[in-house]
């Protein structure tokens, strides 16, 4: 049933790397996800630093050009349509529209999926071109009969043309009933070329836009509020969670830092870093790009990125306190590298403080700031910060791991609390 106020829930995050991602690959070592992770970070980080830097260029066509090959960090099965059509889309923290692939879709990539029929939902309708939905997208054009058509080719070489339409979303309370939330924006593509993965169906946008999956549903639930939890890399047995109205708020022992929206990204201001056993390393209130705060946090990116001169004042200070041998990352992304033979050499790591304005001090275990690479000697634990270059700062997924990441829309505000993520 439609809900004028629906209560909250729940959809599963499934991360690439795991085995109910058909993005699964049984053969690969936890050393080889980390590399690959490494890898698509950077082209993220690249996509993030072009859209807020690209002067009016936001909405589809920012969401589209993170989806090149095997980028997604987390997919999410969606419901579209009466009666509801599954499809898997990539959840992307970084973009707005929700979309997919549709027949007749006269020159799409191939996919695994069956397409989307908006003849076999009575609830498809096509939106007009004069409309405020069709006005959010930055590049859109009336079509046959006045109805709101984009059309977007992006830097990769990859193409998308389709129709905005409105339609049914079917989730799941907490309680299991199913809650259906009406007249969403929904692109319907029915032509797509390029470097999309055959492996996924479409795109969910959960950015702070006006056609993004959040902003659009968040409005009907008992609280505008959302959250999730992301579990440990190393655990691929379990998923982890977005949680959307009153329970996903982040209770017990939080910290809690004002957040602003800029070009669809959630942005916050970090004031300093500190290395326990060591000094802390203040951060520049102002970023490349970003006007309300220094700091993108994205669930899509896995590193975190920070300016040079911060980024070689943290090294230094971890530094002073680790008294590990050092190891070289062969691939030069790593900045600082030790050489670690097992746990308890793991031990010797220090946990790591970001602080946020209004006094929200995230303590960061070692789990959550270093990663298991390949060295040239061995196994190495690296610190997982790297230079940000002339983009934005990102606080990234890997220093989100077992957090409980809360946002609420009406304050605004991002609140943190240590959490196991499999609990969820």
């Amino acid at each position: 049933m439609t809900m004028a106020m629906a209560a909250s829930f729940s959809i599963e995050l499934i991360h690439r790397d795991s085995p109910k991602s058909p993005f699964y690959n049984h053969s690969a070592t936890s050393l080889d996800r980390a590399r690959a992770s490494i890898y698509r970070s950077a082209l993220q980080a690249r996509r993030i630093a072009a859209r807020v830097q690209r002067k009016g260029g936001v909405e589809l066509s920012d969401a589209v050009s993170r989806v090149v090959p095997d980028t997604a960090e987390y997919l999410m099965e969606l419901r579209v349509g009466t009666p509801p059509f599954s499809f898997l889309a990539v959840a992307d923290t970084g973009s707005d529209l929700i979309w997919a692939n549709c027949v007749p879709c006269t020159n799409c990539y191939s996919q695994t999926a069956p397409l989307f029929d908006p003849r076999n939902s009575s609830s498809y309708r096509t939106e007009p071109c004069d409309t405020n939905l069709c006005k959010a997208l930055s590049r859109s054009a009336c079509g046959a009969g006045s109805s709101c058509e984009y059309h977007y080719a992006y830097q990769d070489g990859s193409k998308i043309d389709g129709v905005l339409a409105t339609e049914d979303l079917t989730f799941y309370s907490s309680a299991g009933s199913p809650l259906v939330f009406s007249n969403i924006a929904f692109g319907c593509n029915y032509q797509s070329s390029g470097s999309f993965s055959s492996r996924t169906a479409g795109l969910a946008g959960l950015g702070g836009g006006t056609v993004s999956l959040v902003s659009q549903i968040v409005p009907s639930l008992d609280k505008s509020y959302f959250s999730y939890c992301l579990v440990p890399k190393s655990d691929t047995q379990s998923s982890s969670k977005v949680i959307f109205g009153s329970t996903g708020v982040v209770a017990g022992s939080k910290v809690t830092t004002p957040m602003t929206v800029e070009h669809t990204h959630f942005v916050l201001r970090l004031e300093e870093i500190i290395v326990d056993g060591a000094g802390s390393v203040p951060v520049p209130p102002s970023a490349p790009g970003l006007t309300t705060g220094n700091i993108i946090i994205d669930s899509g990116t896995t590193l975190n990125y920070l300016p040079a001169g911060v980024l070689s004042s943290l090294v230094q200070e971890v530094s002073r306190v680790v008294s590990l041998p050092k190891a070289t990352d062969p691939e030069g992304v790593m900045p600082l590298c030790f050489t670690v033979t097992g746990e308890a050499d793991k031990r010797k790591l220090p946990f790591i403080t970001f602080k946020f304005a209004g006094e929200a001090s995230v303590r960061l275990s070692p789990m959550s700031i270093f990663m298991d690479e390949f060295s040239f000697t061995g196994v190495a634990a690296c610190l997982a910060v790297v230079n940000s270059g002339s983009g934005p700062p990102l606080f990234g997924n890997v220093a989100q791991q077992n957090l409980h990441v809360g946002y609420d829309l009406d304050i605004p505000a991002v609140s943190f609390a240590s959490a196991d993520c499999t609990k969820f």
